[in-house]
């Protein structure tokens, strides 16, 4: 966890840098005709433009769960996982708006629709082709840092699934650093799998019919959060005032969860039936054979 933190907080200045450039520096070059004109060209009603683009903006803020699946490496989990998922949600929600939106009035709308670097192409427009080939290098080096920090996320989900009791063991055994590698190098087959399962002509339409397969599964989790939040505060002794107030969150969070799985279309939904079917029936056969291994707990609030 020490290595994948160092690396990942090197290789994430490569998106961060020219992501924040854009942000703060941009609007030097915003070109609000172009901007007007680059708004729903198409003329797609209100409500199917939010359905096509919904399940890509909760992409963009899927994993922000990290900081509490990986509490198990934090040293002050209490304090800092709280603080690390609403700043970093806060923050990636700012600058996601800022800098998709700088870009609409830099570069036109088609070139933006048939670019698959939209950063690079709009830091060559700016300042030439060169320069938009080392900002896609650096995305690159980040994409690698991020996958490698994703990778090692799941590798705690399911180790912590795992010594729970309510996933198969094999993923909860650990290499002599502490390592889940037998996990890790599972998840690596199945991705790997999946990728070439969903191969395209076109990278964005793979990148799409990925994009909305994984938001379905992820919003399941959320659904489930949402409904027993409320619970487990009340569980865990916190003031009444603040349970009503979460349970007001958690009702739009659960229509809004709603919404994303009906955005995603019939397809994404078929996939994740499949999907979650086939853990569901790893949880049964696991929790079936030893249910005594399964271990509850509630988190501690002060």
């Amino acid at each position: 966890s020490r290595w994948t933190g160092s690396i990942s907080s090197v290789t994430v200045w490569g998106s961060l840098f020219p992501v924040l450039f854009l942000t703060v520096a941009g609007w030097f070059w915003f070109d609000s005709t172009l901007y007007i004109e680059s708004w729903n060209p198409s003329e797609t009603p209100f409500f199917s433009a939010v359905s096509e683009s919904v399940t890509l903006t909760l992409w963009a803020f899927l994993g922000f769960e990290s900081a509490a699946v990986n509490m198990d490496a934090i040293e002050n989990p209490q304090r800092d996982v709280p603080r690390a998922t609403f700043f970093g949600t806060l923050a990636v929600a700012v600058v996601y708006i800022a800098s998709t939106n700088v870009m609409a009035g830099i570069v036109p709308n088609l070139d933006l629709l048939h670019s698959n670097a939209p950063f690079g192409l709009t830091f060559a427009v700016l300042f030439g082709g060169t320069v938009g080939k080392i900002v896609m290098a650096m995305m690159v080096v980040s994409c690698m840092g991020a996958l490698l920090c994703w990778q090692f996320t799941l590798a705690q989900v399911f180790k912590s699934s795992a010594q729970s009791g309510v996933f198969p063991k094999i993923f909860g055994r650990l290499s002599k650093q502490g390592v889940p590698v037998n996990g890790t190098l599972i998840l690596l087959v199945l991705q790997s799998l999946l990728a070439l399962m969903t191969t395209d002509e076109y990278l964005f339409a793979q990148f799409e019919r990925l994009v909305n397969l994984a938001v379905v599964t992820n919003v399941v989790p959320y659904l489930y959060c949402c409904l027993a939040a409320p619970t487990l505060l009340r569980a865990a002794g916190l003031p009444i005032k603040q349970i009503r107030w979460m349970r007001g969150i958690s009702a739009l969070a659960l229509a809004y969860s709603m919404y994303a799985i009906y955005a995603a279309g019939l397809g994404a939904i078929r996939g994740a039936v499949i999907v979650l079917f086939i853990g569901y029936l790893l949880y049964r056969g696991t929790v079936a054979r030893r249910p005594e291994r399964v271990q509850y707990s509630l988190p501690a609030w002060k």
